[in-house]
């Protein structure tokens, strides 16, 4: 399962260093939105959020983040519970957040890098 992210998003970064510590059996890879592995993707939407990748199947927005928690397993998987709350709702609070996320969690000037330890987990 890929998980595309806006690299330059405190709250996004954030996101991606909780799924990372908590992904020992190494079911995700991630990449930034700004970065090649998400320009080779074809039909890849046009959207600021985040959006995973999981074989053809494109996650977006609240779908994604549900999809990414749930492949942590254990007491992670409860996150697909969010899943039977109407797509709308969980939408409409997601965008709220995603156009506040700058503002409240901060903006970088350039792309996460990720340390030694955790370069298996990142495509370019």
């Amino acid at each position: 399962m890929l998980v595309l992210f806006d690299g330059v998003c405190g709250l996004c970064n954030r996101f991606v260093d909780f799924l990372v510590a908590r992904d020992p059996g190494n079911a995700l890879r991630f990449a930034s939105l700004q970065g090649a592995t998400a320009a080779s993707i074809p039909n890849l939407p046009n959207v600021d959020s985040v959006v995973v990748a999981d074989g053809e199947a494109l996650h977006i927005r609240s779908d994604g983040a549900i999809a990414a928690l749930s492949r942590l397993g254990g007491l992670w998987s409860f996150f697909a519970v969010f899943g039977l709350v109407p797509r709308p709702i969980r939408d409409a609070v997601y965008v709220f957040i995603a156009n506040n996320r700058y503002r409240w969690f901060g903006k970088y000037d350039a792309c996460r890098l990720p340390t030694a330890a955790e370069q298996h987990w990142f495509l370019p």
